[in-house]
């Protein structure tokens, strides 16, 4: 019993900790688009990536607040952390990378391996749970 008290906490901190992040992107795109322009390889066009980026991030950290969608809204948010990998991976052989130091954009590749990592499982966990909730009704 306690473990599952334990995991729920854990999910509700990873979807507070996802939506924030999102809905924080997304502001700092609208806001701040320049800020991002250094991360954005130089084949996609940087006012494209700043919109795309802010509405696809919106998106996804509504449907992480909505209790509907948060399954989806995490599965999505994995998504979004696997596809931003090869810009990640693609920034850490600059030099110098645009996250400031081939340590930082390593340690960023790190992180976004567990984000991948715990946002699977959030999504996992959050529609076993929607199932079991579907099939007791």
């Amino acid at each position: 019993m306690a473990q599952k008290k334990i995991l729920g906490w854990v999910r509700y901190g990873l979807l507070g900790l996802f939506a924030l992040a999102m809905l924080g992107g997304t502001a700092g795109h609208i806001l701040s688009p320049s800020f991002y322009e250094p991360f954005v390889p130089p084949f996609i066009p940087a006012n494209l990536a700043n919109i795309t980026a802010a509405i696809v991030e919106g998106a996804i950290g509504v449907m992480l607040l909505v209790p509907r969608t948060r399954a989806l809204g995490a599965a999505a948010f994995c998504a979004l952390m696997i596809a931003f990998m090869p810009i990640h991976i693609w920034d850490a052989t600059r030099d110098p990378p645009a996250i400031g130091s081939t340590a930082a954009a390593m340690v960023r590749l790190v992180i976004q391996v567990g984000l991948i990592a715990s946002s699977f499982w959030l999504a996992r966990s959050l529609r076993r749970q929607q199932v079991s909730k579907d099939d007791s009704a």
